[in-house]
């Protein structure tokens, strides 16, 4: 996954206007205590990411 398609599911999971306020400020267990944006900074993978997002949303399945 790029990051492009990060930001595109982030958007479709929460909005246009909320997916960034979300990532910066949003802590995430899975991410070692890390926000999102923290966590894609510090060089972890998208897809890595993507799937700590999508268990903190508890979105359906089809949005793995």
């Amino acid at each position: 996954m790029r990051h492009t398609e990060f930001w595109a599911r982030m958007s479709d999971a929460l909005g246009d206007v909320y997916h960034r306020t979300w990532a910066d400020q949003v802590v995430l267990a899975d991410l070692d205590r890390r926000t999102a944006q923290e966590a894609l900074d510090a060089g972890v993978p998208p897809k890595q990411v993507w799937a700590a997002v999508w268990r903190a949303l508890e979105l359906p399945a089809t949005k793995r």
